[in-house]
This record gives structure tokens, sequence and C-alpha cells, in this order.
């Protein structure tokens, strides 16, 4: 990553709009938003993207279950998502929708150049489809009960029928090279999966006959065909940027700016081999990194209603804040590996790093500020450390976090090894010299904190501001 100013792409993947928003959405979008509030304040211009991705088989099947067309069904769930998003502070720049206009119009200039280009033929074409993915998949991809790994218990069909396909095989030498860069997948174990999945991966259909699907974006040229769901919403990461317009926001951060892909760990096919190819096919810059993080499990096992082990996003903000829950899934969710969360554990977590941690810290040092101080501190903006820099570059959140809290440790045991409130009453001006050191720390961590905790950290920052003790921070929980 250049340390220049540089124009910088955060994007998280569009959820699909078949259900409400889960925990795993909620920590995908969290993550994003500490990278893209991290960049604003080292003073690079940021456009940050997420939204929803609304067409399909599963969205048209699961709209006329509710007796409800497709649109009032995506509508639906999109206003869900984009509450969560206003409610957790998710700093985007757009949110799109794969139902805009202006998306149609992106889908179908991308699908059009890669036909021009020879990279899309069709044939006929008979296989496994799995309607959890909408994708066609190998036997081999299937566990000992013929089901698809990410989609326990859902239907396996068999079908044949006439589809367009795109020209992977022609990209394969290209996209080999491209996965072979370090820098491109990160953490480096995707990268070798994702070599594993190009070396065994075919051409892919990108198309669904209008008769057995009529809810998606219609191929261009051809009315019996509407455009595989995959196809239609990773087009998204550019439609966002007003492309087909190449001037503007599209050129600015795509062709020159750095681009970054945030998604989850099932997302190696489509992120990083689909969505390159097709960039490749349309002459269009390959994305510059592609962050892959792990999953959210509860006690161990993946979370399922039936189990009741469900964390809602919503329960979470109920119960800790918002800030506590950003808190939760930055610093105790690991960035690349799969994380069990327990409402005990939160508990614990929120208790002793929150509650008796950041909030008595802030506390103890603004009361005595309050008490003891003339008036206000004029307290200046540090650098962030090197190691706190490269952490959140190289998508370490928790590793950064970590940094934020031994600092609090930090000032904790100062205030135990001077006691500045004895100090002071012997000999003010010593006294106050140490008050001083602590709420010049503690601007320091609030300063840390804004990609992690923005609210709270404006909350330091202004009784700092005017020396005065702030509300709380964080209520202690019920028993």
């Amino acid at each position: 990553m250049p340390a220049v100013k540089k124009n910088i792409y955060i994007t998280t993947t569009l959820p699909y709009v078949n259900a409400s928003p889960h925990i795993g959405h909620v920590a995908e979008f969290v993550q994003a938003d500490a990278l893209a509030r991290f960049y604003r304040a080292l003073g690079h211009d940021v456009f940050f993207n997420t939204g929803t991705d609304e067409h399909g088989q599963k969205i048209a099947d699961a709209a006329k279950s509710a007796g409800k067309t497709e649109k009032e069904y995506v509508d639906t769930y999109a206003e869900q998502f984009q509450g969560v998003i206003k409610r957790l502070h998710i700093s985007v720049n757009r949110f799109i929708r794969t139902t805009d206009d202006n998306h149609v119009k992106a889908a179908q200039k991308l699908w059009a150049l890669a036909e021009r280009n020879g990279d899309i033929y069709k044939k006929k074409y008979r296989g496994l489809y799995c309607v959890g993915c909408e994708s066609f998949v190998k036997e081999s991809d299937l566990d000992e009960n013929g089901s698809c790994p990410y989609h326990l218990g859902k239907q396996i069909e068999e079908f044949e029928e006439e589809n367009y396909f795109f020209n992977l095989q022609k990209h394969k030498l290209a996209l080999k090279a491209y996965l072979e860069h370090a820098d491109h997948t990160i953490p480096y174990f995707r990268r070798k999966e994702a070599l594993q999945i190009l070396e065994c991966l075919e051409d892919f259909s990108i198309s669904r006959s209008r008769d057995r699907l009529r809810w998606g974006i219609p191929v261009p040229g051809d009315d019996t065909q509407v455009m595989y769901v995959w196809f239609d919403a990773l087009s998204n990461y550019i439609s966002t940027l007003d492309y087909p317009n190449e001037d503007g926001n599209f050129k600015k951060f795509w062709q020159d700016g750095y681009t970054i892909q945030m998604a989850g760990k099932d997302q190696i096919k489509f992120q990083s081999v689909m969505w390159q190819a097709m960039l490749m096919s349309a002459g269009i810059k390959n994305t510059d990194v592609v962050f892959y993080h792990g999953f959210i499990t509860g006690d161990g096992q993946k979370m399922s209603k039936s189990l009741g082990n469900v964390i809602a996003p919503g329960e979470l903000v109920e119960r800790y804040g918002v800030d506590a829950t950003r808190y939760i899934l930055l610093r105790h969710v690991h960035p690349t590996d799969d994380s069990d969360l327990t409402w005990e554990r939160m508990d614990e977590w929120y208790t002793a790093n929150l509650v008796n941690g950041l909030g008595n810290l802030t506390a103890r040092v603004m009361k005595m500020a309050e008490t003891h101080l003339d008036a206000p501190i004029a307290a200046e903006d540090k650098e962030w450390s090197k190691d706190f820099v490269q952490a959140m570059k190289n998508f370490k959140f928790n590793e950064a976090m970590d940094i934020v809290w031994k600092r609090i440790g930090e000032l904790d045991q100062y205030i135990t090894e001077t006691e500045p409130f004895k100090v002071v009453k012997t000999d003010k001006e010593a006294g106050q010299k140490i008050i001083t050191d602590l709420v010049r720390g503690l601007y320091e961590v609030a300063a840390y904190l804004t990609p992690f905790m923005p609210e709270s950290a404006k909350i330091i920052q202004r009784a700092i501001k005017e020396n005065k003790k702030p509300e709380n921070l964080f209520s202690r929980l019920e028993k």
C-alpha cells in the first residue's frame, strides 16, 4: 500500500436479501467501516460501498411464498439492511442495489464487452445445481450426503438447459499470474485455495432460461435469457462508481485508485476467480486486494435457529450498545479465522474491557480533571504508531485494538503508581501535572479509537475539550 495520498475504494460483498441481516453481515460491515475511517484519518480520499444483491431464483421463490411481488419483497429487506448500516454508524458513500437502473446498465455493458471480446458463447448443459449457491456444482463438491457444504440440507437439482457460458479457459494463465501475486489475496492461505479452485474450474454458466427464471437482468439481445445472479451481482463493484461512465468516480477510485474488496471465505470462487476474469474480459483493472474473513460460530457450531445459537445484530446492540457491538466484532472476532461467540464470553469482554476498562478510565481521569484542573487541556493530535498503522493495513483489526487496550492498561497503572488524587491535596502543581499527563493520554486513546468506536471517541474528546466528566460510557449489565 503506497504511503502517499491515494484514492482508495473499499467494498463489502452484497448480502443476498432472502433473509434478515445476520451477525456475519454486520461483522463484515464493521471491518470495512473501520478500514474506511482509518484511511480517511490518514488523509486518503475513500469511497466505501455496500448494498444488496436482489435477483435470482431464491428471491423469486421467497417472494412467491410470502405472497409479494419480487420488488416488494426485496424492498422490505433492502430497508432492513439500510437500517442496520445506519444503526451501526457504517460510513458508506453509497448503498447500491442490484435493482437500481444504473446497475442494470453496468451489468449489461460488461456482458456486451465480454461478448464482443469472444468470451461468451451458448451451449446446452446438463448438471447439478445448488439453489443455495445459485450455481452449478460438481459431484466432487458435495459432501457424503450429497449436499453442498455451504448449504447443508438444501436441495441439489439436476437439469438440462441451454445457457450462455463465460470462456474462463481463455483467462486461466492471466488469472494464475494474478493469484500468484502475494498482495492480491489476503490471507495467504486463501490465495492457495483460489489457485486450487482455478485449476479445477471450467467455463461457467452466466445465464438462465427466462422460462425458468424471470427475476433477473435481461441478457442484451436475447429476451429468452436472464443473467446469472452472480454475473449480475459482481458488477455492483463498479456500477456503484457510476460505470459505464468511464470518467468520474470509476476512473478516480477503480482505474486510478487502490481497490479493496472484503468478503467471506466462501466467496473465493466468485471474488478472486470469476469476477477477476470478468474484469480481464472487459479490459478493466483487476482488484488490488481481496481480503477474506472467517465465519462466526456459536458454541463451536454454525449458527442455526434450530440449534438456538443465533445471535442477531439487533440483540447485540440492544444489550451492549452500538460502539460496544463494534468493539466485540473488531477485537474479539478474528479477522481471518473462524470465531466462536457466546453471550457469556461477550458479557465478560464487555464488563472487563469496556465498563471496567475504557469506561472506568475515562470517568476517573475526567473526574480528577474537572475537580482539580483550572482549565481544559489543549491536547495535541499525535501520529498513530507504526505498529498500529501496519496492523490496520494488514487487516489485523484485533491486533490494532490490542495496542489501544495496552495503552489503557498503562494509564490505569500510572494512576495506581502515582495516586494523583492524593498528591494534588498536598502538592497541587505536582498533582495537576500528573492529571494533565493522564488527560493527554486519554486523548491519545480516543484518537486511536476513532476507526473502531467513533461515538465513544467523540464523547471522550468533547469531555476533554470541556474539561468535564461525561456520563458513563458503558452501563453495567443487569444480572
